[in-house]
């Protein structure tokens, strides 16, 4: 007998650097976040990737970084209800880390003027690892689970470290002059002419834990560090994401799959605001135990 399961609209906000084929395969839309210039224009967050290759060389020029701003509740709502018009019977929202933004409180603020269920998932995570959480809630729905019962299994992947999200930076300034890393004393001043190592810890905070020179210095970093969470040797699915770094992110996935399985690999370029706040450079991945 056939089963009637309803039908559940994704979304993520612009900090999930999901490369633009994704949203069609997971049925998934995008609430876009801003990025507010010094001179008072603002430009939305967005996955083409032209438009983020001139970014990145703007943001690398500027003298004084741009500030970003989360969606407004009226944004997520408009959201809501194209979704419900569209035929949609429910809705699961993934938001970056509310250690970082208060995007998941707009969600939750508009889904309280809702006309079908909607359930927001603080992912306590960002950036490329998000994708992997979306795709994820898409395979709940497929197998019949409603939002409820999809937030309630992706606290339970969450809880038990299912997934991970582990960088480097090449200029630590940027996280410093925006704010969004966790200081640890004693490790500001002499990192900024290296190659930080920046890992989402399980509160959703972004903490530096290691400092090198040089790109192959840097991968084992990364990798050691990913190792700490994940065994080596897991079957694993990798996000790699990078910002204007894509050799990069290339070369640190082959070394990612001489020590882990990796089932299945997808490169994904870093947003307007993500990259406002880690600078160009910036490259890691998003990990997922299958």
């Amino acid at each position: 007998m056939e089963v009637d399961y309803l039908r559940i609209k994704i979304f993520v906000d612009s900090t999930a650097d999901m490369a633009p084929d994704w949203f069609e395969k997971l049925d998934v839309d995008m609430v876009p976040l801003k990025v507010i210039w010094p001179d008072g224009t603002q430009e939305d967050d967005t996955r083409d990737s032209s438009e983020l290759m001139n970014f990145y060389e703007k943001i690398s020029k500027t003298s004084e970084l741009p500030k970003t701003s989360q969606p407004t509740v009226f944004e997520f709502l408009q959201k809501y209800r194209n979704a419900e018009q569209s035929g949609y019977e429910g809705i699961v929202v993934l938001t970056l880390s509310s250690k970082m933004s208060g995007t998941a409180n707009s969600a939750a603020t508009a889904a309280k003027e809702a006309k079908i269920p909607v359930e927001i998932f603080d992912t306590k995570l960002a950036s490329s690892v998000i994708p992997l959480v979306a795709r994820r809630a898409r395979e709940l729905a497929n197998q019949g689970m409603n939002p409820k019962e999809i937030v309630q299994q992706l606290v339970i992947d969450r809880e038990k470290d299912k997934f991970q999200a582990i960088f480097y930076v090449s200029d630590f300034s940027f996280l410093v002059k925006g704010g969004r890393v966790s200081k640890i004393q004693g490790f500001f001043g002499t990192v900024l002419k290296f190659k930080v190592g920046v890992w989402i810890d399980k509160n959703g905070e972004m903490i530096p834990f290691g400092r090198t020179r040089g790109k192959s210095h840097a991968y084992d970093m990364l990798i050691e560090q990913s190792g700490k969470y994940i065994p080596f040797g897991s079957k694993v699915i990798l996000c790699m994401v990078h910002a204007n770094a894509e050799g990069e992110a290339k070369e640190l996935l082959e070394k990612m799959k001489g020590k882990y399985e990796v089932v299945d690999a997808s490169f994904h370029m870093t947003g307007k605001v993500i990259t406002t706040h880690v600078g160009p450079g910036m490259c890691g991945f998003g990990i997922e135990v299958v």
